[in-house]
C-alpha cells in the first residue's frame, strides 16, 4: 500500500492580507477577554482551574511545532533549534502559568507583549493555511500573548523596576550569546546577524550592527514605559515608610502597663482582673 504525503504549503506570508487581518482580530478578542476573565476570577478558587487550562494549549500548540521545526523539509538542523526568543517565551509562559514566580512572570511579561505581539504583527512565515507549521506558528505566538495579559495584566501581577533589569539583563545575554553562535555556525537566531527578508520594524533602524544597538535601546526605553505603570500603581497603595512613622508618632500612645496582657495565641488584649 502507497502512502501518500502532502507536501507542505509553503509561501510567503502576506503581511496585513485578510487572513492576517482576521488573525490580528482573533488575538485581539482573546486578549481582551483574559484581561477581563482575571479580573473576574481574581483571588477566586476557579482561577487556577483557568491558568492550567491556558498552559495545556500553549503546550499542545508550542511543543509539535517545535518539534516539526526538525522535520524533513524544513530546513537544515543548526535553524531549527529552540534558539530563538519567541520559543524561549512559550516555555517561560508555560512555566509561568504553572509554578509562578517574578523571575518568570517578568520574562512573560516583557516578551510576550512587546516581541510575541511583534511577530503577531509583522510575521516571518513560510508556511500558509492549512498547514500543521502555519497554525502551530499562530497558536504558539498568540497562546504566549493570552499567558502574558491573563496572568500579568488580568491577575495584576505586573513587574517592579527589578523584573525589568531581569528582563533587560536575560535578553541582552542572549542577544550577545546569538550573535557569536550565528557567526560560527551561520545561521540568524533572533535576527541579530542580519534582518529578517520580510518587512519588519528593523527596517527603520539602520544597518547592521547599528540596528541591534537601537533595537536594544529601544527596548529598554519601551519596558521602561509599560514597567512604570506597576510601579506607581504600588506606591499609591503602599505608604511610604516615612508616611508611616509620622502617623505612627502622631497617633500611637503607650497603653498603661497593667492593662494590657498578651494572649497564647499572640495577640493583645485587656489584662484580667484579679480576684480578691
Amino acid at each position: 500500500m502507497t502512502v501518500m504525503v502532502l507536501p507542505p504549503l509553503v509561501g510567503e506570508f502576506p503581511q496585513f492580507g485578510t487572513q492576517h487581518l482576521l488573525i490580528l482580530a482573533i488575538c485581539l478578542a482573546g486578549a481582551l477577554l483574559l484581561a477581563w476573565l482575571g479580573r473576574r476570577l481574581q483571588g477566586s478558587r476557579r482561577e487556577p482551574l483557568v491558568r492550567y487550562a491556558l498552559a495545556v494549549a500553549l503546550i499542545a500548540f508550542s511543543l509539535p511545532t517545535q518539534l516539526g521545526q526538525f522535520a524533513p523539509g524544513e530546513g537544515p538542523f543548526k535553524a531549527a533549534l529552540p534558539f530563538q526568543l519567541c520559543d524561549l517565551a512559550w516555555m517561560v509562559a508555560a512555566y509561568a502559568l504553572l509554578v509562578g514566580g517574578w523571575r518568570s512572570r517578568a520574562l512573560l511579561y516583557f516578551w510576550g507583549l512587546t516581541l510575541s505581539t511583534q511577530a503577531i504583527v509583522t510575521p516571518s512565515l513560510e508556511h500558509l493555511w492549512p498547514d500543521p507549521m502555519f497554525i502551530g506558528f499562530w497558536g504558539l505566538h498568540a497562546f504566549t500573548l493570552w499567558a502574558a495579559v491573563y496572568l500579568c495584566i488580568g491577575l495584576g501581577r505586573g513587574p517592579d523596576w527589578r523584573g525589568y533589569r531581569w528582563a533587560l539583563l536575560c535578553t541582552y545575554a542572549w542577544a550577545a550569546v546569538m550573535m557569536v553562535f550565528n557567526a560560527i555556525v551561520g545561521t540568524n537566531y533572533g535576527f541579530v546577524n542580519n534582518k529578517p527578508p520580510s518587512a519588519s520594524v528593523l527596517n527603520v533602524l539602520g544597518p547592521w550592527p547599528l540596528y541591534v544597538v537601537a533595537e536594544g535601546a529601544l527596548l529598554a526605553a519601551v519596558w521602561a514605559l509599560i514597567t512604570w505603570p506597576w510601579v506607581a500603581r504600588g506606591t499609591r497603595q503602599r505608604p511610604s515608610r516615612t508616611a508611616l512613622a509620622r502617623s505612627s508618632a502622631a497617633t500611637s500612645v503607650p497603653p498603661p502597663e497593667d492593662t494590657r496582657s498578651d494572649s497564647p495565641d499572640g495577640r493583645t488584649g485587656p489584662a484580667e482582673t484579679e480576684k480578691a
